[in-house]
């Protein structure tokens, strides 16, 4: 059984203080030791676990920052797909963690190759206009795969369908599927399709010289990695780097999607 000690905190930073005393507290009264970190490439300190603090935004972030440590996410923010549960909830969840009483979710992690350096996504990477439609050519494993006209482009993981990937309607996969999908965003073509594809797989994007947008952006988890003009090319594949997620239930995915999104909730008749 892991024995997790020392607790390095990741939290929002418009957290208020008495809430992140209120976590230190909780910790040390489980015999705990809590460490405050800050976002940087890597953990200086002898971490056994990290507790992020926040909504999937700051789950995100952790994971992206601080790769490989088991994380454990406690929802202070809205949606929560990425959490195991919510503040009133954390003393339970620490003594279960304590009684080895949990399951740690293994997740694919999108390294993205672009004019400006290497970025890392969780749930996703984006190419997006402002105004215009983009023109962009996807090949898969250096195989041209065809043309996109549209208001841009996602490359997602399996975590990230639950996430913006959702709201542009590709369909909801276990986190745990090491796959990419890929997704348009509002394309000006009927054809277009959702695509899954498998995790090793090398994806490349490619700003066409016929797009008329001058305002082009690549995010990575909604963080803005500079703009592209056109010409640029994107690579995007999977990263060796793990996502590692703690929840308490082997059925947690499920419970968040009936809960998140209110599944079993009466829409009206009998």
């Amino acid at each position: 059984m892991q024995n997790f000690r020392r607790i390095g905190i990741f939290h929002n930073p418009d957290l208020s203080e008495n809430v992140l005393e209120g976590i230190v507290r909780s910790l040390e009264q489980h015999q705990m030791e809590p460490v405050i970190l800050k976002a940087s490439p890597e953990v200086q300190e002898d971490i056994d676990l990290i507790l992020t603090v926040g909504g999937d935004g700051t789950v995100l972030a952790g994971l992206s920052h601080l790769p490989n440590y088991p994380v454990l996410a406690v929802n202070y923010g809205t949606v929560g797909f990425l959490t195991t549960g919510n503040p009133e909830e954390l003393n339970t969840i620490l003594e279960r963690i304590q009684q080895g009483r949990f399951v740690i979710s293994e997740r694919s992690i999108l390294e993205c190759i672009h004019p400006q350096g290497i970025a890392y996504a969780v749930n996703e990477v984006v190419i997006k206009g402002a105004t215009r439609l983009v023109n962009m050519s996807l090949a898969i494993n250096d195989h041209p795969i065809r043309k996109i006209r549209g208001d841009g482009f996602i490359v997602g993981t399996a975590t990230g369908s639950t996430g913006y990937l959702l709201a542009a309607g590709s369909p909801i996969v276990m986190p745990e599927l090491r796959c990419m999908i890929l997704s348009g965003l509002n394309e000006y073509d009927f054809r277009a399709r959702h695509l899954v594809i498998t995790h090793d797989s090398r994806v490349e994007l490619e700003i066409m010289t016929n797009t008329r947008e001058k305002d082009i952006h690549l995010a990575a988890d909604g963080q803005s990695r500079g703009p592209l003009v056109p010409g640029d090319k994107v690579l995007i594949r999977e990263s060796e780097r793990r996502a590692k997620l703690i929840f308490m239930e082997p059925d947690y995915f499920f419970q968040n999607l009936s809960s998140r999104l209110s599944w079993f909730q009466r829409t009206g008749g009998s």
